[in-house]
């Protein structure tokens, strides 16, 4: 196994006990200033009339940008905070996984912003976010 393989396994283990977890959330790419993660469309993640809950996409799209920005900074000095969260959802889906891809783009002292794109399995765009974080001196 890889490197890199290690490091997404070591990133789902902390999920354990967690929201993520509940969601069956999962971490499947990390690079520089980038975060990959999946989530079923099941009925752990449906509204009512059995489509994918955009509240569930919101806790998709802050699980990448928090734990993207925990990767980039210092966690025994620094704390990472969700501050603002905003979503187009522009489509819906019944079933199989969705994709989030996290971005960076602004990687201030003292801010992150992120960008979250959420696909399902046909690449076709769901929901668009956009999340910034504040980066806290412990």
């Amino acid at each position: 196994m890889n490197e890199k393989n290690n490091t997404i396994n070591e990133l789902n283990k902390l999920n354990a006990g967690t929201l993520m977890e509940r969601l069956n959330i999962e971490y499947t790419e990390v690079g520089d200033g980038i975060l990959t993660a999946r989530m079923p469309v099941d009925e752990t993640t449906f509204q009512p009339d059995g489509i994918l809950h955009g509240g569930a996409n919101l806790a998709l799209a802050e699980t990448v940008a928090g734990l993207g920005s925990a990767l980039l900074v210092d966690l025994k000095r620094y704390s990472v905070r969700g501050a603002q969260v905003s979503a187009n959802h522009v489509g819906s889906t019944k079933k199989g996984f969705v994709h989030a891809t996290g971005k960076i783009i602004h990687q201030g002292k003292n801010t992150h912003v992120w960008n979250i794109d959420i696909r399902d399995e046909k690449s076709l765009l769901i929901s668009t976010c956009r999340i910034t974080n504040l980066i806290v001196r412990k």
